[in-house]
């Protein structure tokens, strides 16, 4: 499997690079193992946080044996020189290893402050004076945080969301983060879920040679197609490019990737898929969302007080009251009309 330059940190990652996020779903026995599927079909960067629950312990199982020929990366989500310490710490022991390629500063509102003694930065500078960690980046949704990010200097990699979905502005980050140096990390390449086409998305990526994407792997038979599209290398040809034109158009205007800052909600609807259940119903198997469980989780857009704390936390400023209350409209029309056949 091909391997590319991150940036300024000379390390060299597949192309193909494996995220954790959706590991925690399965038992830690069958996570460590689709994990050492991936290293074993040639995969050999991995992508965790150390939010994601038990994920960081499944790296730990299926690969600290293979420390050596792997990259790791993981993520801290702490405002302070105290918390970073006790997460890149946690993270160790975790993942049975002495040392993090890549710690990044998980999704910030504000960038850490080098000069700060107390702040996170320093930290993670601390950490990596002692060989803790290798390398600095940073994680962000937002465009502006993003665009600090790179000017100042201070980070190695970026990681933002990145899909055949993005426009100017997004393509004006990869470009910034080539001029600086900077590796680029992509995630949500498959726009939370609405993006089906898997030669379409990698087509798309291996149009810029300093990207690297990151795929959210839950099964075994994701895995084969992520491997399978890396080994096809396949290219943008004038077919897909009206294949993508189309799905812009489709999804264009204000649509919920998914990222899940939104939460919690205080009347405890599951808001990053409720805002976007009307594309999820028509671009997925919509059967899944005909049972009982889930059609219970559904109704509880009904229970929506309008408080806009969600709102107020949408990197991307998305209206998702508003959202909630269309989804609800659009499932309870469509969930009597297909019960039955599911």
């Amino acid at each position: 499997m091909k391997r590319i330059r991150l940036g300024k940190t000379e390390l060299m990652v597949t192309r193909t690079a494996f995220g954790t996020l959706p590991v925690q779903r399965r038992t830690k026995e069958d996570g460590a193992r689709l994990l050492r599927m991936a290293y074993d079909a040639g995969i050999n960067f991995f992508d965790t946080a150390n939010a994601y629950t038990d994920s960081e312990e499944k790296i730990g199982m299926g690969l600290a044996d293979v420390r050596g020929d792997i990259v790791i990366a993981t993520k801290s989500g702490g405002s302070d020189y105290k918390t970073v310490k006790q997460h890149i710490q946690l993270s160790l022991e975790r993942m049975r290893t002495d040392y993090i390629d890549l710690l990044q500063f998980h999704n910030p509102a504000v960038l850490p402050d080098p000069e700060d003694p107390d702040g996170p930065y320093a930290a993670a500078a601390e950490a990596k004076k002692k060989g803790y960690i290798r390398h600095i980046g940073i994680t962000n949704h937002r465009l502006g945080v993003a665009r600090a990010a790179i000017e100042s200097g201070n980070f190695e990699t970026l990681q933002f969301p990145f899909s055949y979905l993005a426009g100017e502005q997004e393509l004006e980050l990869v470009k910034a983060c080539r001029e600086h140096d900077m590796g680029f990390i992509a995630m949500k390449g498959l726009a939370g879920g609405l993006l089906t086409n898997v030669t379409l998305c990698r087509a798309f990526m291996n149009q810029f040679d300093n990207v690297v994407p990151i795929w959210g792997i839950q099964f075994e038979d994701q895995l084969r197609q992520w491997v399978e599209a890396e080994e096809a290398e396949p290219q943008m040809t004038p077919a897909l490019w009206e294949e993508l034109q189309r799905e812009k158009k489709a999804l264009a205007g204000s649509f919920c990737r998914g990222c899940g800052y939104c939460q919690p909600c205080p009347a405890n609807i599951e808001i990053f898929t409720m805002a976007r259940l009307d594309m999820l119903l028509t671009r997925s198997p919509w059967q899944q969302y005909m049972t009982d469980a889930f059609h219970e989780k559904a109704m509880r857009m009904r229970d929506c007080i309008h408080c806009r704390a969600c709102a107020s936390r949408c990197p991307y400023g998305l209206d998702t009251p508003a959202l909630i209350e269309y989804n609800l409209k659009n499932y309870e029309k469509f969930y009597a009309e297909h019960k039955n056949q599911a």
